[in-house]
């Protein structure tokens, strides 16, 4: 019976850890440490260290292909040392460990370095939050505050964007989670615009058939969502046609620019007249004779004082010259 209330004791006080109630387990060995106090120490090192792998393996799982190996690497190891740090709390009660005072000085440290680095702090906490939400990845062409180029690193503090100029431009990763992000290649497809004009003498259906059948004949130019070609406008110079593409967004600038040239060459060659803006100045035909008038008068004047100074006497000559 006395075994018995013994195993009962111990299951009792398990979930608290609390290992006494048995001449055995409550021998001291240091101090006021006991065998039980060991035993619950060596069973929450054990529960730490699953901890800290599930953890990890967790993060690790969440995070790659969206960040920088290096990264995540830091990531995963802050996270275990929290988790160590955590089990050291649970565990020191066992040890009969009295960390009221480090605990103080721990928390006065901790006031004092969060106000010298609220800036550091804030970048990392958003560097985190960007590689879980995900709003870019590493490749993508994207815009921040007039900044436009490719993200070649996310890292915990930073986040590296290449221009289309080849220039790096690092960006605070507070700044960038605080800021409009525009990703041109999130979605798999991205449109793009033409704007065509042909003569008013020119048939808009033929233009727009020979549109058409360019777009269908590309290979970047989707089915789905499709093409749109229709007149727009009727303006000064001729018939505007507009021509709406979608195209996969790895392949979007590449798209636009080949099926310009093409639409263009197809249009020539279907000797559609593709008009282009002139410019003609009358001055109506009573100040046209005016000037001619003016001109004529102006040429007579002048030889009449030639042919004279040539009629002269020496002396005159010389000074009319």
């Amino acid at each position: 019976m006395a075994g018995e209330s013994n195993i009962s004791d111990i299951l009792e006080n398990f979930p608290s850890l609390d290992i006494s109630g048995n001449a055995f387990l409550d021998t001291k060995l240091l101090g006021e440490v006991t065998i039980g106090n060991l035993i619950a120490c060596a069973i929450i090192i054990v529960i730490v260290l699953i901890i800290s792998r599930i953890v990890s393996g967790a993060i690790r799982r969440v995070l790659i292909g969206k960040a920088e190996v290096n990264s995540i690497n830091f990531i995963t190891k802050l996270v275990r040392w929290v988790i160590y740090f955590i089990g050291f709390l649970v565990l020191s009660p066992q040890l009969h460990l009295d960390l009221s005072g480090l605990l103080v000085a721990g928390g006065v440290v901790a006031v004092a370095f969060g106000f010298a680095s609220q800036n550091t702090l804030s970048n990392f906490v958003a560097g985190v939050l960007l590689m879980f939400e995900r709003p870019i990845t590493i490749g993508d062409n994207i815009s921040v505050k007039g900044t436009e180029g490719y993200v070649e690193d996310i890292g915990l503090l930073s986040t590296k964007i290449r221009t289309y100029e080849g220039i790096y431009v690092r960006i605070p990763n507070d700044t960038l989670f605080t800021s409009d992000i525009t990703n041109y290649v999130s979605n798999v497809a991205r449109r793009f615009d033409y704007s065509v004009d042909i003569s008013y003498s020119e048939d808009a259906d033929k233009a727009i058939k020979i549109i058409k059948k360019v777009i269908d004949t590309h290979p970047y130019a989707l089915k789905s969502p499709s093409p749109s070609v229709y007149v727009n406008e009727l303006g000064a110079s001729g018939i505007s046609i507009k021509v709406r593409i979608w195209s996969p967004s790895g392949y979007w600038w590449d798209a636009r620019v080949d099926l310009l040239w093409k639409i263009f060459k197809a249009l020539k060659t279907a000797n559609v007249d593709i008009p282009f803006d002139q410019l003609v100045i009358w001055f109506g035909q009573e100040e046209a004779e005016k000037l001619k008038a003016e001109k004529l008068k102006t040429k007579e004047t002048v030889s009449e004082i030639m042919s004279k100074a040539e009629t002269a006497p020496e002396n005159t000559r010389k000074q009319v010259k």
